[in-house]
């Protein structure tokens, strides 16, 4: 069975113990434990940011350069993606990002303009996905 410690600690607040802890009173009880995964490990990397402009692709119809801002820095970021707007806070991927699905995310050229980032949909984080197609876009609040 697989459990959440946040969410143990939600049943027990008075539980103060890091996860190997944890995991070794489980053992001495006599419970088994199999293994722990750390689903937030590889986070650092994924930002979220705010498009402050968009321009047509100088040489592909389909591809737009964003201009976005991260917070520490503004990144130039070519996308694909049909819902792409200005003003849209969107999942970021950062140079350096492991994806869900194993891709490593580094400054690229897209037919010849570069590219430092990555504009992430719901399915190339892992999300359970709707029928919308492309970037994710998060509330304006977020």
């Amino acid at each position: 069975m697989r459990t959440s410690l946040e969410w143990i600690r939600s049943m027990v607040p008075e539980l103060s113990c890091t996860a190997q802890e944890y995991m070794d009173a489980m053992t001495l009880s006599g419970s088994k434990v199999e293994g722990y995964e750390e689903l937030d490990a590889d986070l650092e990397k994924i930002v979220i940011g705010q498009i402050e402009k968009i321009e047509k692709h100088p040489d592909a119809d389909k591809l737009k350069v964003t201009t976005v801002n991260v917070g520490e820095e503004t990144l130039q970021i070519v996308c694909g993606a049909p819902n792409v707007e200005a003003g849209q806070k969107v999942v970021v991927a950062l140079s350096g990002a492991m994806m869900p699905s194993g891709l490593l995310i580094k400054p690229s050229k897209l037919r010849g303009v570069d590219s430092n980032g990555m504009l992430c949909s719901k399915r190339e984080l892992g999300l359970p996905q709707e029928e919308v197609r492309g970037i994710l876009v998060l509330d304006e609040d977020t």
